[in-house]
């Protein structure tokens, strides 16, 4: 990925600053977006020039139409192309559904699903004009078996399964790919809270048996990226230790 340019939403910490770092150790300059953590994107951001490449960290809440107008533009201003959009901002605000806020519902759908419809309509154009692209968004296990007090959560991972697919059709004439990875659960700030008897659950319902790292999701989106999968649009790889079997 040498000399390209890649927009990853979220990416100032977890999964979204693995993939920042794998695509910086394959040469791609990176525009990344945050919402509230500026130290921590700014973190990542020179930890993607220490690799030699450029990065820039610019302030984005997704679920902001303009905002995502903005954002692009930046990186357009900066390195003259977007080569690669990562849709991996989101937000869980998990409650059992006969408890669950609307309010709630509607926050994780505008920044989840909305979001990276804004995002996506805002490089289309461009990769259209460049007749060449790469999409890939970053969906969830969730969105494909469900899960107990997360309806929005999993309505929104599996809305970006449908988008996948459909704009995969959509933009394929233009050589512009447009894929999904799911992941498991994976090693977070958040699964690293987790209770022992609530972590051996959900251990249980891993075939694997062990929980995965921001790492592996990284790769898989980095090989979604790379020119190896240039033959390959609107799939999902799940990256989950066998749960979505």
């Amino acid at each position: 990925m040498n000399g390209k340019t890649a927009v990853v939403t979220g990416g100032s910490r977890g999964i979204g600053r693995a993939v920042c770092l794998a695509l910086a150790q394959r040469g791609a300059n990176l525009v990344l977006s945050y919402v509230g953590n500026a130290p921590a994107a700014e973190e990542t951001a020179a930890a993607c020039r220490a690799l030699g490449v450029e990065a820039l960290a610019v302030r984005a809440d997704v679920s902001d139409g303009e905002a995502v107008r903005e954002l692009m533009d930046t990186a357009i201003r900066t390195f003259g192309r977007i080569d690669l959009l990562v849709n991996n901002a989101g937000i869980t605000r998990d409650s059992l559904l006969l408890t669950m806020k609307e309010e709630d519902f509607d926050r994780v759908i505008d920044t989840n699903l909305r979001g990276a419809f804004f995002c996506m309509k805002a490089v289309a154009r461009v990769m259209m004009r460049q007749k060449y692209g790469r999409v890939v968004n970053i969906s969830s296990v969730v969105g494909l078996r469900g899960n107990a007090g997360q309806v929005n959560y999993a309505a929104s991972k599996a809305g970006l399964v449908g988008m996948t697919k459909a704009l995969a059709k959509e933009l394929a004439a233009r050589h512009i790919t447009v894929n999904a990875v799911a992941p498991g659960f994976i090693t977070t700030d958040m699964t690293a809270a987790l209770p022992d008897a609530a972590r051996e659950k959900l251990l249980a319902e891993i075939p694997l048996g062990c929980l995965g790292s921001p790492e592996d999701v990284a790769a898989a989106v980095a090989f979604f990226a790379g020119d190896e999968a240039g033959y390959i649009t609107g799939q999902v790889l799940c990256v989950d230790g066998g749960m979505a079997m």
